[in-house]
């Protein structure tokens, strides 16, 4: 597995486990580089940590602080829009580049959409 793919797997883990997802901005908003194809995504990491290094190492996102969205709100406002803007979603970017995966919305929805209806089921199996 690359380490953009061992990045993106661990988005999909610790994003549970947290509850909440980080973004970074400054004075101009949140940033949505373009890729090579022009499809700008708007990052997102899993662990404070992981977006502080990102914004402590790579040039283009110096200076600028994090921002702590929680889950429902990601997936509930956040998605939707980013979807409605035809924009990517950048999981757990990292390195002096701030480079990684870019998904869809969607993809990114249905990871957890997954991940809860599975953590429901085992929760009234427990119950029951």
């Amino acid at each position: 597995m690359s380490l953009s793919g061992a990045h993106k797997a661990a988005f999909r883990r610790e994003v549970l486990v947290e509850g909440r997802v980080f973004a970074i901005r400054d004075g101009e908003g949140y940033p949505a580089p373009a890729d090579p194809e022009g499809r700008r995504a708007v990052p997102f990491w899993s662990k404070p940590t992981r977006a502080r290094r990102v914004a402590d190492q790579a040039a283009a996102f110096m200076g600028f602080e994090i921002v702590v969205i929680e889950l429902d709100d990601w997936l509930a406002g956040w998605l939707p829009c980013l979807e409605r803007d035809d924009m990517l979603v950048g999981v757990n970017w990292s390195g002096a580049r701030a480079t990684g995966f870019d998904l869809t919305p969607a993809q990114v929805g249905e990871w957890f959409a997954e991940q809860r209806e599975a953590l429901a089921a085992g929760m009234q199996m427990a119950a029951g």
